[in-house]
């Protein structure tokens, strides 16, 4: 998809935004193309039919959650159609200011452990009213298949006997006991923005459901160091079931990310070396 067809796509639906510059983010995800529309509006489209459905999702939710989390997240302002050959939904939101957020700046900092916390608090605390079943999150043993492969790939890199003994014990472990709650979906290193440094914003809402928030916990694996994944836990109050799961999230989608990109990605390699050691590490 070109920025010119992207263009087309906003002069014939949004015309009001026509004047506006349109650049494209060299930054963009697997999922999504990004643009940004101006100063203060971007555009996401999505790469595949596995990320369509987010545009309506977030229309509809984020506006909601807002006023009620601790950091600023993406707010949608319009939905795109389908149009000149282009098959699916896609968004335009409001421009969030920042850098993706690194290790190097966080991952030693109680201050973002904490704020992670809260965000994760107030999200989950927020009402399921009207959330249904379309926004139920894929259970852990859904990923039993696909992880065991994952793990007799790796064996060479990393070591099976313990990566098996945390995925088995994550699926023996406790389920949730309360009701569902909101979860993020996707709560990791590239979804965080920093400003002048510190915590800024949470983006790319596209995983976002109601049901375990187990998953929601490898950020404690992605971004947190050994001391500061502490803090996130206390502050979190997550019991030793939950953050057993929360492990084998973490393991389950490292080693999806690195056999999917660690050949071709020197960064993603390294990025989930690190989030497999940390996960078996606890």
């Amino acid at each position: 998809m070109t920025t010119a067809l992207v263009r087309q796509l906003l002069d014939t639906q949004f015309p009001q935004w026509s004047a506006l510059p349109l650049t494209l983010l060299d930054a963009a995800g697997s999922d999504h193309v990004i643009h940004r529309l101006g100063d203060k509006l971007s555009v996401r489209l999505p790469r595949h039919a596995g990320a369509i459905g987010q545009a309506e999702k977030e229309f509809r939710w984020l506006p909601l959650l807002a006023d009620h989390l601790p950091l600023p997240v993406p707010t949608p302002v319009a939905v795109g159609a389908p149009d000149l050959g282009y098959p699916w939904p896609w968004a335009v939101a409001r421009w969030l200011d920042g850098e993706p957020a690194t290790v190097e700046q966080l991952g030693d900092s109680v201050e973002a452990a904490t704020g992670l916390a809260r965000f994760l608090t107030a999200l989950q605390q927020f009402t399921t009213e009207g959330a249904d079943g379309d926004l139920s999150g894929e259970p852990l043993f859904a990923r039993d298949r696909d992880t065991r492969a994952a793990i007799a790939r790796t064996a060479g890199t990393f070591d099976a006997a313990a990566m098996t003994g945390l995925w088995d014990a994550a699926l023996a472990a406790p389920g949730r006991q309360g009701p569902p709650v909101w979860f993020h979906g996707d709560f990791h290193t590239g979804n965080l923005l920093t400003a002048d440094g510190r915590l800024g914003a949470v983006i790319d809402f596209g995983g976002l459901g109601v049901g375990d928030p187990a998953c929601d916990l490898m950020i404690a694996f992605t971004l947190l160091s050994a001391e500061s994944r502490a803090v996130f836990r206390t502050e979190l109050g997550v019991d030793e079931a939950t953050w057993l799961r929360g492990r084998g999230w973490a393991l389950a989608t490292g080693l999806n990310a690195y056999t999917t990109y660690a050949a071709v990605s020197p960064r993603v390699a390294a990025q989930t070396t690190r989030q497999i050691i940390a996960a078996l590490a606890g």
